[in-house]
């Protein structure tokens, strides 16, 4: 091959081989660009979702911040459950209005043109509204509220259940350890303090009746006491908690006589928790039958004056018998005048089917509703008042000595023995005497005492609940005779939260009368000072069990601590309930 050939063929190898190199070079610049652009790609996608991440879990805490706020504004102030926006749908059905001057809320906005609350140190970036449905409140206790939390362009709608944290958290509460000093004769001034800030131990000069648990008492709930208990032989298996601020072991490991005991089993051991403040009265539950209170008292419950029994039947109806009722509503504060609702609360005076009748004035049982029963005025001012001498002093078919030997309705029983008439039945008290099976949601409370005379049973455990509340003390009812033998068949079954105010709940006669069985108690109780149940060889072994509705939701209108607080019950993410523009969502 000639050399001017050999040299063509080379340029055309080089020019072969550089078409080749620059397919290669930009097939690899083609790949390089591909892979930064889809790094690009991903790197701004994943700062858009990080956004969108940010303002979807923030929008979640601006809602919880809603309802944070709104809990605050609650313990502050336990009315503002009276407050909301009628125009939420949310709040159909229930009774509220927009707080004005300085209450004025910016969270009760709704629509587009209504505001928001800003989620404080989120610098203007967080925002919340809230519903609220308080529908329920008089029944249950519960409120409901809706809170929206919006951050960026996200939303997000929660739905909480807030119920007034009270006495029925606990399957036990009592305020003092002790007898109650109007029983046990204990000096109130030396006696009337808690264990933990010096009231006198027992076998010490002063006597204070302590009271322990022991004896095979089996405790199947959350207890609370501000003061320092006393537990030998018992068993609980809920939480256990005492406002004793020590150190160490919180209880004692001794009898009422400050013998040290054993056998308690306590898996939860006892821990603290602050003192429950109880209320001085029940009184303001009496204002629940006026009928002049629309917005606080949209459906009033009934009045009954005097000793008044309530027997409640199974088909949905009770029996009630109160001679001394002339208004079973009324109107002012002090009273000025009173009004009937036959059909609701039953007919006064003694015809046959009225209140005042031998066998009483059967009627429904109030729907989430209360009765109360106050103790017979003095005087004319009142309505219900009576006279307290003279021909006009007592009901028709009442004399004075119908009052000297009861209560004109069947208190005390026949061959019953009781050490004062006028002290356990008198005739102008404003006690009531409870029995039977309730079908229905109710709450029964008295200006005096309480008599538990029968069983207290649900129709239907799932929907029936009933409220128990005594200014004084609430009583197990059980009558002996002369020879101190009991005069009713041994056990006894209690469905109820009960509360005693100022006193104690106690069995009657429980030092006499032999062994009654176990009292069995499905619900709470709440007291001033611990009630004896049982004593030596007399009285009932304790079966105390939580009703865990109780959690949730109260008896109608049930009275709560001084110092009222809302926890949440229950709590769940719902769609959301406004767009970040404000407009509603279906």
């Amino acid at each position: 091959m000639r050399p001017s050939e050999r040299f063509r063929v080379r340029i055309d190898l080089i020019r072969d081989e550089s078409g080749a190199a620059l397919i290669m070079v930009v097939g690899i610049g083609m790949v390089l660009l591909l892979m930064v652009a889809t790094a690009m790609s991903f790197s701004i996608s994943g700062v858009v979702k990080a956004g969108t991440d940010q303002n979807w879990n923030g929008a979640m805490s601006a809602a919880y911040a809603g309802v944070a706020e709104y809990e605050s504004r609650l313990a502050n102030n336990n009315a503002y459950v009276q407050y909301g926006n009628s125009a939420s749908t949310f709040s159909t059905g229930s009774t509220v209005s927009l707080p004005s001057g300085t209450l004025t809320n910016p969270a009760f906005g709704v629509g587009t043109a209504g505001s928001w609350a800003t989620v404080a140190g989120s610098g203007g970036g967080a925002s919340f509204r809230y519903e609220v449905d308080n529908s329920q409140y008089s029944s249950s206790g519960t409120l409901r509220i809706r809170a929206t939390g919006r951050v960026g362009s996200t939303t997000r709608s929660i739905v909480a259940n807030l119920k007034q944290q009270g006495f029925i958290d606990f399957l036990y509460f009592t305020d003092y350890e002790i007898q109650d000093p109007d029983q046990s004769g204990a000096s109130v001034t030396q006696c009337v303090k808690y264990g933990w800030a010096g009231r006198p131990l027992p076998g010490s000069s002063t006597d204070c009746s302590d009271i322990a648990f022991g004896g095979g008492d089996t405790i199947n709930g959350p207890v609370h006491s501000n003061d320092t208990m006393r537990i030998c032989d018992a068993t609980f298996s809920g939480m256990v908690t005492s406002a004793n601020p020590g150190t160490g072991l919180l209880y004692l490991k001794k009898d009422s006589n400050g013998n040290t005991c054993s056998g308690q089993s306590i898996p939860f051991g006892v821990t603290y928790s602050p003192v429950v403040g109880m209320p001085s009265t029940n009184s303001q539950m009496k204002k629940e039958t006026r009928t002049d209170l629309s917005t606080d008292v949209p459906l009033p419950g009934c009045l009954y004056t005097g000793p008044t029994s309530i027997v409640f039947n199974s088909g949905g109806t009770m029996t009630v018998r109160s001679p001394w009722s002339k208004f079973t509503n009324v109107i002012g504060d002090p009273v000025t005048s009173g009004v009937n609702m036959p059909a609701k609360c039953g007919t006064v005076g003694t015809a046959t089917g009225s209140l005042g009748s031998s066998a009483g004035a059967t009627i429904p049982v109030l729907p989430n509703n209360l009765v109360y029963i106050q103790n017979v005025p003095s005087g004319t001012s009142d309505p219900n008042g009576w006279p307290t001498s003279g021909s006009s002093s007592y009901p028709s078919g009442y004399t004075s000595s119908t009052c000297g030997s009861g209560n004109g309705i069947g208190f005390p029983m026949a061959n019953e023995v009781v050490s004062s008439i006028p002290t356990s039945y008198g005739c102008r008290n404003g006690d009531v005497f409870v029995k039977g099976t309730l079908h229905g949601a109710m709450t029964v409370a008295s200006e005096n005492f309480v008599y538990v005379t029968g069983d207290v049973l649900y129709s239907d455990t799932s929907s029936d609940i009933l409220g128990l509340v005594g200014q004084n003390a609430v009583w197990v009812w059980n009558p002996v005779n002369g020879s101190n033998a009991d005069l009713l068949a041994n056990n006894r079954t209690i469905n109820a939260a009960i509360l005693s105010v100022t006193h104690t709940f106690q069995v009657q006669n429980y030092d006499r009368g032999g062994e009654q069985g176990t009292l069995t108690v499905n619900g709470a109780i709440a007291q001033k000072f611990r009630g004896i149940v049982h004593s030596g060889s007399n009285g009932y072994v304790k079966a105390y069990s939580y009703d865990q509705r109780f959690k949730y939701i109260a008896p109608p209108k049930f009275l709560s601590p001084v110092a009222t607080t809302y926890g949440v019950s229950v709590l769940v993410e719902v769609a959301s309930a406004f767009t970040t523009a404000g407009a509603a969502l279906p």
